[in-house]
This record gives C-alpha cells, sequence and structure tokens, in this order.
C-alpha cells in the first residue's frame, strides 16, 4: 500500500477549499496564445501585448505585493508576475490574484495565466498577469531538487517526473520523433508504402530469440507476440508490393543491457527486384543525410567519440577479416578448432555454443567491438544467415551485411532468399540445430510462409534497422533504456 508524505494532505485540502470558494481544481480547458519561446524570441513585438500561456509552476517567490514564479511550457521557462491590484482570479474576479497565488498556488501546479509581456528591473522577459486559472491542482510535490530528477532508476519508472523537471529528457523523445519522422519521410519519397503486420503470431520467425508466448481463447491456439516483421513483409512482396517499410515493436525474452531490451522498435524495408548492394547503398545515404538533418554536418559526438558519417563507408568482409585474426578460416575448420580459439579469447560458454554462434561472438569480439566510425560488414557464412541468398560467387557464404558502429549492430540487410526449396532445406537444418539445445532457433517450421514463396517471390532486397540503437547514437544516450519512454523494471517494493 502506497504512503503520502504530509504535503500530499496539504494539498487535497486545498483543493477542497477551492471547491467551496466555487473554483473547479481541474476544469475541462484554457485557450493558450503563445509558448514560453514563442514570447522570449518575439519580445519586441510582444512587449506590452497581452498573451495567454500554460503550464507548470517550478519555483516561487512570495513578497508582499509581488509574487514571481517559473512556468514551464512545452518548450521552455518563462517567469511570471503577480500583483495586489493587478492580477485577479479566473472565476472570481473580486479576489486578489497575488493573496490566491501565495495560499492557494504551489509547485508542480499546473495554471493559465493571461497578461503583458514585460521586462522586470532586472532585465528578465516576463509575463504580469491579469488573470490566474488553476488548471491543475497537484496534490504530489515535484522532487526538492526540481532541476534534476538524478536518480536513474528512479527516472526510468516514473518517466513523467523525469519529462518534468530533466529538460534534456524531453529533448531527447523529441529528437527521437525528428528521427523517425525523418526516416518516414525518406521511405515515402522512395516510394515505398508503409504497412502494418501481425503483432500477434501464430509461428514466430525472422530472426533467433526467445519469444513471449500467450494464448487466444477464442481461437483456441497458442500466439506468440512477433520477435521480428520479416516474413511478413516478405509475404506482401508475393502479393505484389514492390516497395514496403514498417515501423515495429519486436519483443524477444531475453536479457537487459545497455544495448538490449525486450521491447524495442525496429524497422524493416524491401523492395522487390533490389539486393542487398542497392540496401546497402540506400542505408549510406540515409545514416549520412539523418546525421546533417539532426547535427548539420556529418560527424556527430557519441559519448566523447567523434564519429564520422560521411559516405562512403567502409566495407569489412566478415570470413576474410575473421581468418585475418585467427590464423585460419573459421567455415572450414573443424569444430574443436574452433572451440580451442574460443577458450584462448575467453569467450563466454565457448564450449556449449553452436558452431554458427561461437564464430559469431568471436567475430564480435575480435572485430565487431574494434569497429568505430559505420562501416558495412559483409558475406557472412549461411549457417549464421537463413534467410539470405547465397553469394552469387560463393555458395559457402550470403549477401548479407551488417553496419555496426563502435562495436554496435545497428543494421542488418541480405539479398532475400526466395527459393523455396534452399529455404526449406534451411529452415529443416534449424530445427536440428534446436534439437541439439539451441532454444533460440523457432520450435517449428512456418509453412505458410514456405507456401508463399512458392506462390513466387520476386528478387528482393531488404533491411533492418535497431531504431532504438540509432536515436541512442544521435541523442548521446549511454543505455537503450534511455531511450525508450516506459522501460519496465523489477516490481518495486513498497
Amino acid at each position: 500500500m502506497r504512503t503520502y508524505p504530509e504535503e500530499f494532505f496539504v494539498r487535497k485540502e486545498k483543493v477542497k477549499k477551492l471547491r467551496e470558494m466555487g473554483i473547479e481544481p481541474y476544469p475541462y480547458r484554457f485557450e493558450i496564445t503563445h509558448h514560453s519561446t514563442d514570447i522570449k524570441e518575439k519580445f519586441e513585438e510582444l512587449e506590452g501585448k497581452e498573451v495567454r500561456i500554460a503550464g507548470r509552476i517550478m519555483t516561487r517567490r512570495v513578497f508582499g505585493k509581488l509574487n514571481f514564479a517559473h512556468l514551464r511550457d512545452e518548450f521552455g521557462d518563462i517567469q511570471i508576475v503577480t500583483q495586489r491590484g493587478v492580477t485577479s482570479v479566473d472565476g472570481l474576479p473580486e479576489e486578489d490574484g497575488s493573496k490566491f497565488f501565495k495560499k492557494f498556488v504551489d509547485t508542480g501546479d499546473i495554471v493559465g495565466i493571461v497578461g503583458k509581456v514585460i521586462k522586470t528591473k532586472t532585465g528578465e522577459i516576463s509575463i504580469l498577469a491579469s488573470s490566474l486559472k488553476i488548471l491543475s491542482k497537484a496534490l504530489l510535490p515535484l522532487p526538492e531538487k526540481w532541476h534534476g530528477l538524478q536518480d536513474k532508476e528512479l527516472r526510468y519508472r516514473e518517466r513523467y517526473v523525469d519529462l518534468v523537471v530533466n529538460p534534456e529528457s524531453r529533448k531527447v523523445f523529441k529528437t527521437r520523433t525528428r528521427i523517425i519522422g525523418f526516416i518516414r519521410n525518406f521511405l515515402n519519397s522512395r516510394g515505398f508504402l508503409e504497412m502494418e503486420t501481425p503483432v500477434l503470431q501464430p509461428v514466430y520467425g525472422g530472426a533467433m530469440a526467445k519469444p513471449f508466448e500467450t494464448f487466444s481463447h477464442v481461437l483456441g491456439t497458442k500466439l506468440y507476440l512477433r520477435i521480428s516483421n520479416e516474413l511478413y513483409l516478405k509475404r506482401l512482396l508475393v502479393g505484389g508490393f514492390e516497395k514496403v517499410y514498417e515501423f515495429s515493436k519486436d519483443f524477444r525474452n531475453e536479457g537487459i543491457d545497455r544495448l538490449h531490451y525486450p521491447e524495442f522498435t525496429l524497422l524493416e524495408a524491401y523492395a522487390a527486384y533490389w539486393d542487398y548492394s542497392d540496401m546497402m547503398r540506400m542505408t549510406e545515404e540515409l545514416l549520412s543525410g539523418l546525421a546533417k538533418e539532426i547535427t548539420g554536418s556529418y560527424e556527430i559526438e557519441y559519448q566523447g567519440v567523434k564519429l564520422s558519417f560521411e559516405p562512403p563507408f567502409r566495407k569489412i568482409d566478415y570470413i576474410e577479416a575473421l581468418t585475418d585474426k585467427l590464423g585460419f578460416n573459421p567455415v572450414e575448420a573443424d569444430e574443436s578448432k574452433l572451440r580451442e580459439a574460443g577458450k584462448f579469447h575467453e569467450i563466454d560458454k565457448y564450449d556449449r555454443l553452436p558452431k554458427h554462434k561461437l564464430m559469431d561472438k568471436l567475430f564480435d569480439k575480435l572485430i565487431g567491438d574494434e569497429i568505430k566510425d559505420p562501416a558495412f560488414v559483409m558475406n557472412h557464412p549461411v549457417d549464421i544467415s537463413p534467410l539470405a541468398k547465397r553469394h552469387r560467387s560463393n555458395p559457402a557464404v550470403t549477401e548479407r551485411f551488417e553496419l555496426f558502429i563502435l562495436g554496435m549492430e545497428i543494421a542488418n540487410a541480405f539479398s532475400e532468399l526466395n527459393d523455396p526449396i534452399d529455404q526449406r532445406e534451411r529452415f529443416e537444418k534449424q530445427v536440428e540445430l534446436r534439437k541439439s539445445g539451441d532454444a533460440e532457433i523457432p520450435a517449428e517450421i512456418d509453412e505458410d510462409f514456405l507456401k508463399a514463396l512458392e506462390v513466387g517471390m520476386p528478387p528482393a532486397g531488404g533491411v533492418g534497422y535497431g531504431i532504438d540503437r540509432i536515436v541512442m547514437l544521435f541523442t548521446d544516450q549511454p543505455s537503450i533504456r534511455d531511450v525508450i519512454l516506459f522501460p519496465q523494471l523489477r516490481p518495486k517494493k513498497e
């Protein structure tokens, strides 16, 4: 059961008294004409004119005839001044607004102000209130140090408070919206159509991950929260759409760290008659354009490291790079030799990981973690790329790339496999790997997807972008939870 501070009951009593006075502390609406930034930027034009503004009281200083407060709206802060004989109370014109402010308005309250734009003796642009209206009486006080809620877990758990008291948090999520808007416009302008595919799926696929399970009582069947939207977007290519994309919430029932979270945002895009080279060019253009949009240049700074998004991005061959590091070709090597390398390079669970996963862990540690500026890692082994076409000049590898930045995988793309016979063989091989203990591989073959391929899917290129990681980079945030509005946490014990 929640416990309340004494201030809660003091403010609750104020609500009661306001209603007894005939003032509703939670009215329906308030007409605004300006925001804080408008007034400051256009002061010369607005000085002496009446404005209507609303926001939250962040500080208050009470004197005799004058009271000063800082009001915060979505765009910033501005000082408001109430004065005896000048300020009235909306709904109670006979009430002195300055006394009312002193008695009934607390930090955290949301108020509406009508008044003239002035500059105080200290030179601060302000609003001298002619009318004051309470729009929402806050029962709980803001944190004592209203200018900064510092506890990370509390910021995640009570994001609404974090957004009120930390303007930099609001800026992060505004930038997130700009990033998604830019990407959406980029794809729309190139003829891609935004689609919506199922979140609940009878067979999960398109990635290797543990799913969240649920049950449909109406359908009488088990369903899964999607781990990817890939296989459904490919069905749309079969259906005749040539360029499609989707911003999808995906879910993987796995651990949490600075780069991973069970609920995340993935953008997948597919284009018929393209291959992975086309997707590579598009990715370069998209991310270099995004850097220009957000920062004004190709350079950004992330956690003290300068990164250049100026195209072209560097290209790294997966097998060649790993062979150089290991001293032998990992695809051709037997399993025992690869496990020896895993032990030598201190790969966690090197003796239990399937060969294809051990190879990938070695790559991440020896090469991926050393990548700083954007670089395309290309031509992965077939065993770790079950949905990608074999390379046209080397069937031991696939036409695939991953984009790495500062050791983070940001994008994953293929020349999409559209041969239903080859796809079935790879799915069947995956099922055998699952039997040997790899729980992240889907438990069953998606027969409906194979049927769609048998109907005929055109050659295509596809790419997936980790939106949360892109936002991390362009807002300089160290953890994925810093760019997710309401991350889940362990239940709090009261």
